[in-house]
């Protein structure tokens, strides 16, 4: 059987399998995942705080499954779970809940948030998307990583919305030698 290298994260699916592993494995091929990059949570208790005040916020944008895996994590970890359910879910839920992509869709609604834009594709289809609605008095609250575009902020705010993105993940190089200990080079 040829085996085959993948560098990147392992990532289940319904079937709880890799995608990719799954595809290759119909061909006859072995894939071995190595992730070469670890996802670091920054400063989760001041974005929890931010959570905990809908109030001063117009909304929220979230374009990656990470940025809700973010939200999770401060429910978790500050036991806000029974306050998220209780009120926090329903103050948020009043705002638009902006989203890029099925996926994230699929994973605000799973924590009992409502979703619009998800069929925007992309960060500048959404802020076209966003832009074509009233802008709120309040600022947007867009959790995102180190590495985000500036497409959506800068359409955002040429166009009179204000948004307020909040820095939640770093990226790092996964440097785990045990991952490489059954590969032949």
């Amino acid at each position: 059987m040829m085996k085959v290298l993948l560098l990147k994260d392992a990532k289940e699916d319904d079937c709880g399998q890799d995608p990719y592993v799954r595809e290759l494995g119909l061909y006859g091929l072995e894939a071995t995942l190595i992730p070469v990059l670890s996802f670091e949570f920054l400063s989760l208790p001041s974005f929890s705080e931010k959570l905990s005040h809908p109030e001063g916020y117009g909304g929220l944008i979230f374009t990656s499954p990470r940025a809700v895996e973010a939200v999770e994590l401060c429910l978790e970890k500050d036991n806000k779970t029974e306050v998220w359910k209780n009120s926090l879910k329903e103050k948020w839920n009043a705002k638009s809940v902006y989203v890029v992509g099925n996926a994230t869709a699929s994973r605000v609604n799973k924590v009992g948030l409502d979703t619009e834009g998800e069929n925007c594709g992309n960060a500048e289809k959404l802020a076209e998307y966003i832009c074509s609605r009233e802008a709120p008095a309040l600022p947007l609250l867009f959790p995102c990583g180190t590495l985000k575009g500036e497409t959506l902020p800068k359409m955002l705010k040429d166009k009179g919305h204000p948004s307020q993105h909040y820095i939640f993940q770093s990226l790092r190089p996964c440097i785990q030698p045990q991952a490489y200990s059954g590969v032949i080079w």
